[in-house]
């Protein structure tokens, strides 16, 4: 039941991955005047700002990468389920190197985090997590449940 319960996981990541870019990711209140903050509109911000690199950094981390780790579990489902017999060598790369990204994409919750224990200077500037943040950890977690479920050993198996 393994292959079950990937794509279990998986489509619970993507339904989790919506409400994370909808929503926002984060709060910021500078003197009183609160504005809330989703990932893109983050990465805009930060385009603005002429802050190109850590934007480019963000956006690979929080669109990029997600997107990517979705596409390439359900190419591997499908593939198992397809009983596809060609490119098991690169299909176990892929699954390994999509279990790999998973231990890194929660980087966005953490700095979202970070920010908000950091940045608590009174009634100056305040940071607050968002629901979208939570949607983003929740989106992350069960893509990596989804990689874990997955039994390496199917993309072996013969038709």
């Amino acid at each position: 039941m393994s292959v079950q319960r990937s794509w279990a996981w998986l489509i619970a990541g993507v339904m989790a991955y919506v409400p994370a870019n909808i929503y926002p990711i984060m709060f910021t209140t500078v003197f009183g005047k609160s504005e809330p903050n989703t990932i893109v509109g983050g990465i805009l911000v930060l385009i603005e700002l002429e802050s190109y690199v850590v934007a480019l950094i963000v956006f690979v981390a929080s669109v990029v990468v997600p997107l990517m780790k979705f596409i390439a579990i359900a190419y591997l489902l499908i593939s198992i389920q397809g009983k596809f017999g060609h490119r098991r060598y690169d299909r176990t790369r892929l699954y390994r190197l999509t279990e790999f990204i998973g231990r890194w994409s929660m980087i966005d919750v953490f700095v979202v985090a970070i920010l908000a224990a950091l940045v608590q200077v009174g009634s100056v500037a305040e940071i607050e997590p968002g629901i979208g943040a939570t949607a983003f950890g929740a989106a992350v977690i069960f893509t990596m449940l989804s990689a874990i479920s997955l039994d390496s050993r199917l993309i072996w198996d013969r038709q």
